[in-house]
């Protein structure tokens, strides 16, 4: 069998997802593949199951370094029963490589892995460290615990494998989790007003939410600024008013519109719901990632574009995207370094996160070829 797409099933097979916490499973995998090339790696771990890896060649080169990055787990599969087949056994149709993970972004970090044996291999003489992250659907766990253990300290350049390969980018937004916790008063629904209805702040909360940003501008990359109340919870027996409720939701922060001006906009909502009548709502940041910009004329965005011109015969303009990465987390270094993503995804589009998620493994040898280019010309 190819080893390229062997690697990459191998690593489907492992159950990373959001819910189960095993990464180490990705991670072992891949450390066995190094080592096959000669390449040590250290597991860091983070938890029971949950190890980040780095890896690197030539770490005493002389000159700066180039990091390559990518991520171990994947979302949750929803009902696998949706799925055309076990979403953890992938599948071969024609171009397409069927699995969970198979684009979110196993063939991304598994392109990255492949592309550093592939240096070593040919006597490339510079230091590259590859670094592969747990939970970056979650809260970007493990980038948070390498910046803060000095990973990325000495980069001058990072390569993100994932963001998509139908355009290049050179920043993104955030993501912005929070909790509102709604503390009332039990009391017999028979007798409702010896009680204080969790519900009802709560639901005064997520009316006011609706609006609460109507006035934030639109930024010029990115566009408008996006939120959502996502989850709703409260009560327990149909008979009871109930003592407790929350809800949590997600915010999209921009250059334009930060994490801080989102914080202090939900904080000073909550202030004036608290002071108007009975009950008690409470505000929790949970995720506070924050968005990311990087040079659209630097020397990594500059080569990452000819490479795909070279490799694919696509001269793409760059732009600025939405989604996040762990790129949010690595640039919290006191360190500044340049930042580009691309990533392989299936062939009509980003399918990550989606049930039959697959990627084009055409995309997946063109990614390869594409970071060894980048990499060489980083170096120039």
């Amino acid at each position: 069998m190819d080893e390229d797409i062997a690697l990459l099933e191998e690593l489907i097979r492992v159950d990373s997802s959001t819910s189960t916490g095993n990464e180490t499973g990705v991670a072992k995998i891949l450390q066995a593949k190094l080592a096959a090339a000669g390449i040590p790696s250290t597991l860091i771990p983070y938890a029971p199951g949950r190890d980040n890896l780095v890896a690197e060649i030539n770490a005493d080169a002389p000159g700066p370094v180039l990091g390559f990055t990518g991520h171990e787990d994947v979302v949750d599969t929803g009902d696998p029963a949706d799925w055309t087949r076990p979403p953890f056994e992938p599948w071969i149709d024609g171009d397409r490589l069927y699995g969970r993970g198979a684009e979110d972004m196993k063939p991304g970090l598994a392109a990255l892995t492949l592309t550093l044996i592939r240096l070593k291999q040919s006597g490339f003489p510079h230091h590259v460290r590859l670094l592969a992250t747990i939970g970056e659907e979650y809260g970007l766990l493990g980038a948070e615990q390498l910046t803060k253990l000095g990973y990325v300290d000495d980069l001058a350049g990072l390569i993100v494998g994932e963001g998509g390969d139908n355009g290049l980018k050179w920043g993104h937004g955030g993501s912005y989790n929070y909790r509102v916790r709604s503390h009332g008063r039990a009391a017999h629904s028979g007798d409702p007003d010896k009680g204080v209805n969790a519900l009802s702040k709560l639901a005064q909360f997520y009316l006011a939410e609706q609006t609460l940003f109507a006035d934030v501008p639109d930024n010029p990359y990115i566009g408008r600024f996006v939120h959502s109340v996502t989850v709703l919870q409260g009560g327990e027996q149909i008979n009871t008013i109930p003592d407790y409720a929350e809800l949590r939701g997600n915010a999209r922060p921009t250059p334009t519109f930060d994490n801080a001006q989102v914080t202090t906009r939900f904080q000073g909502l909550v202030d004036r719901l608290n002071q108007a009548g009975p009950g008690t709502l409470e505000f929790q940041l949970i995720h506070n990632i924050v968005p990311v910009e990087s040079d659209p004329h630097g020397k990594l965005l500059t080569a990452l574009r000819a490479a795909v011109k070279a490799e694919r015969g696509l001269d793409f303009t760059p732009h600025f995207t939405q989604g996040a990465t762990d790129a949010s987390a690595f640039v919290k270094s006191a360190h500044d370094f340049d930042i580009v993503w691309y990533g392989p995804t299936a062939d009509e589009g980003a399918t990550g996160h989606r049930v039959d998620e697959y990627v084009s493994i055409n995309r997946y040898r063109h990614a390869q070829k594409i970071y060894e280019r980048v990499a060489r010309a980083f170096f120039d």
